[in-house]
């Protein structure tokens, strides 16, 4: 497994658009999943120890996050002819085994994730009402190795952005396993 940052797309980017499938074929647009204040996409896949690590957090903080008035949303982009684990139908049990309040989106074409810069999940990227980007960072500072994933970075920049503050002046990249790109 090899540890990889994310690359921290600059502040104020505009949200890339989108529309991607669920693992069950149900299409989203990205306009669909803005809330009243704001989305926080986040990249993730089955298999990846650090995106394990946190997934049991997921689903709370997605409906925490909806009664605040933020969007939430899952995409995974791996490439699953070499990863099985994180194709569509795994993406469905495990949403459905984790309790997922959000879409999980899987990203064939991987087009989504290069627009995102993405490179690592998870990569986490949060967007104010007008779909500039406020946050993109770590989840928070736990790891698998180091102890209960409690979402504070998130949960900051959030409680930030629903004030009407300006984004954190601190923001850690994110790290965990390297996007699974095609060819």
């Amino acid at each position: 497994m090899a540890l990889t940052p994310s690359t921290m797309l600059p502040l104020g980017s505009a949200l890339p658009a989108f529309e991607l499938p669920d693992g069950a074929g149900h299409r989203y647009k990205s306009s669909e999943l803005m809330g009243r204040l704001g989305l926080f996409v986040i990249f993730i896949c089955n298999h990846c120890p650090y995106v394990k690590h946190i997934n049991a957090a997921l689903a709370p903080l997605g409906a925490e996050f909806a009664q605040l008035g933020v969007g939430m949303v899952a995409i995974s982009a791996n490439d699953v002819a070499n990863y099985p684990n994180d194709a569509p139908d795994k993406m469905v049990e495990a949403a459905n085994a984790l309790g997922y309040t959000f879409p999980y989106l899987y990203d064939e074409t991987q087009a989504v994730a290069k627009a995102f810069a993405a490179a690592c999940t998870p990569d986490l990227y949060l967007f104010d009402a007008a779909g500039k980007l406020v946050y993109r960072g770590q989840f928070d500072a736990s790891r698998p190795s180091n102890g209960l994933a409690d979402a504070s970075d998130i949960r900051r920049a959030v409680r930030a952005l629903v004030a009407g503050e300006p984004p954190l002046a601190e923001q850690m990249p994110s790290v965990g396993c390297n996007i699974k790109w095609k060819g």
